[in-house]
């Protein structure tokens, strides 16, 4: 077998860790067409099938997954040893990849992401917005941003904007029909908005007053997978929504929502910068982190 230069394997890798012949090519920059000549130009070479796509998916062949582990961590070292170089320049370059979920990207990531671009122009930032719980590592990203509940074990993490509060809300017209709940409990007898997950379940609403916590499923004629639609059918007197305050506390003080259950709703550990232990941070993302723990803004 003609010996491979490692540059060929790099259309396998980014297929691999994408699971996407489209998001691949765009991280390649070449057309799927061009990837996927690539892709069986290495498999003939090889003599074995690495990758099986239809027209849904993208899955690994059992060779495939066992190159893919193999060489994964070689390029990731040679990723690093390049970025090293980054500490003999002046000024931090390389692109920043993060993976967010979309409140988390609204309320934490974009504040700060906002001030960092100006501060360090020479560093490309792309973010993915994504509710999932998607692994990180295998997807190729730098770091993910969610909640401190939601982050894995072997995941470190830096603290992102400040602490988070929930908030129950209805428009003044709900409660023209409805009675006002004073306690969790009473939101069984309520039509709700109803929250669900990607993985198909719906979110328990979560209380606590004096050490004593509540969770409560909820039942209602919508369910929506975003909490901005939550809101607007909240406005128009749907339901009652649990989201963050900090989405409508606007609409609060313009009177358009009513919040009830206030003191059911105490604050909590808000968003995390999360990412991978490893020997040598990504030079971005290192400057990124120091960023966000001095707190400068330009």
């Amino acid at each position: 077998m003609k010996p491979i230069e490692p540059i060929a394997l790099s259309p396998f890798l980014a297929i691999a860790t994408h699971r996407s012949f489209r998001r691949a090519a765009v991280e390649l920059g070449v057309s799927p067409s061009a990837l996927s000549h690539s892709l069986r130009g290495l498999e003939e070479q090889l003599g074995v099938r690495l990758i099986n796509r239809t027209t849904r998916s993208v899955a690994l062949t059992e060779a495939g997954e066992r190159l893919f582990e193999r060489i994964r961590p070689a390029f990731r070292d040679i990723r690093d040893a390049l970025e090293e170089l980054n500490d003999f320049r002046g000024q931090p370059t390389g692109t920043l990849r993060i993976n967010a979920a979309r409140t988390s990207a609204q309320l934490a990531l974009m504040p700060v992401i906002s001030r960092f671009a100006r501060a360090y122009p020479d560093v490309r930032v792309e973010i993915r917005v994504d509710d999932g719980l998607s692994d990180i590592v295998a997807e190729g990203f730098d770091a993910g941003v969610r909640l401190g509940e939601n982050l894995a074990a072997d995941m470190l993490a830096v603290p992102l904007g400040p602490r988070q509060r929930s908030a129950v809300v209805a428009s003044p017209e709900y409660f023209t029909r409805h009675a006002v709940p004073r306690t969790p409990w009473e939101l069984r007898e309520l039509p709700c908005i109803r929250y669900r997950f990607l993985s198909g379940a719906f979110y328990r609403w979560e209380f606590e007053r004096d050490g004593e916590e509540v969770t409560v499923e909820v039942d209602g004629p919508l369910t929506f997978g975003d909490q901005g639609f939550m809101i607007d059918a909240a406005l128009d007197g749907l339901g009652l929504a649990y989201v963050f305050e900090e989405l409508v506390s606007t609409l609060l003080e313009q009177g358009r929502l009513v919040r009830v259950l206030e003191d059911w709703c105490p604050d909590y550990p808000g968003f995390f910068l999360y990412y991978p232990s490893r020997r040598q941070l990504p030079v971005a993302l290192r400057a990124f982190i120091d960023f966000m723990r001095t707190g400068r803004s330009v």
